[in-house]
């Protein structure tokens, strides 16, 4: 039977680590998301934002879109809009990766570039009250985390037999953790549920601690058990050692999540602590995080 490209959004795999573990009784694995077409985690939400608002007749194909975006949910919306006839237009940091870019234009999306996300998110809002388009809104859409708890969620339990005790994500619209986090603790409560935000003066991207006035609405801190923080330093070298030990080519916020996640396993026993991979490392070459 023949399928289409929004059928391989999802389902991918559950990886044990071999050698970053360690000698420890705990199982580590990562879900590598960067297995989706377009990359990365992202694709999930951007699916499902696309379809529930055709759903509710909030939008139809030949509109214009308009996110910010850091780069993952723009790749991922750029890829879906394309597939499903909009137009797209991605509002991203002026120090977001070439590739991101570059990879945003591919798929036939303007690119606009703005000092930060703050600012990203501001211009969105002012383009939309000009009538420019509609703005699907990532970090307010409640169909960001629906996607995690309807596919990402239900795809870990199922994976490791319901014997999941951790799970550890990056923190930045806050979609993964606030979706997975809630199917995982109404499957069972005993789950803790881990974020990663960036230490002070760290700027990784994918991980993010916002302003007050910027915390995404989709986010409930309430729903966290546990907030770690990761160097800018421990999270590029632990994207390396990805790499060259488990031979998982990552971005950067990966790295961050499974730092923490092995900071984690060295205070627990016999648990067994899944961590996300975001996206693919080949995002990220021109940053300079990886040796030429």
């Amino acid at each position: 039977m023949y399928r289409y490209l929004e059928d391989f959004v999802g389902n991918t795999p559950l990886v044990r680590l071999k050698r970053l573990a360690g000698d420890s009784s705990n199982v580590l694995l990562v879900k590598l998301e960067g297995n989706n077409p377009a990359g990365s985690v992202k694709d999930r939400p951007a699916l499902s934002m696309i379809r529930h608002a055709q759903a509710r007749g909030a939008i139809r194909p030949g509109d214009t879109l308009i996110e910010a975006t850091s780069g993952n949910t723009g790749i991922a919306l750029a890829m879906a809009a394309a597939m499903m006839g909009y137009r797209m237009v991605l509002i991203m940091p002026r120090n977001s990766s070439l590739e991101r870019v570059q990879t945003m234009k591919a798929f036939g999306a303007e690119v606009i570039l703005v000092e930060g996300m703050e600012a990203a998110r501001d211009l969105a809002d002012s383009m939309v009250a000009q009538g420019q388009g509609v703005v699907l809104d990532q970090f307010a859409n409640p169909d960001n985390p629906l996607a995690h708890y309807e596919t990402t969620g239900p795809e870990i339990w199922r994976d490791t037999g319901g014997r999941i005790t951790h799970f550890v994500s990056s923190m930045g619209t806050t979609g993964t953790i606030m979706g997975c986090g809630r199917f995982l603790k109404e499957a069972n409560p005993a789950i803790q549920i881990v974020g990663v935000q960036p230490a002070d003066g760290a700027s990784i991207p994918g991980i993010r601690k916002w302003p007050p006035e910027y915390v995404p609405s989709i986010c409930d801190f309430s729903r966290i058990d546990r907030i770690m923080q990761v160097g800018q330093d421990d999270a590029e070298a632990m994207t390396r050692r990805l790499a060259r030990e488990e031979g998982i080519f990552a971005g950067i916020s990966s790295g961050g999540a499974l730092a923490a996640a092995l900071q984690l396993s060295g205070e627990v026993r016999d648990a067994v602590i899944v961590s996300i991979v975001c996206d693919r490392g080949d995002r990220y070459l021109s940053t300079g995080v990886f040796p030429a």
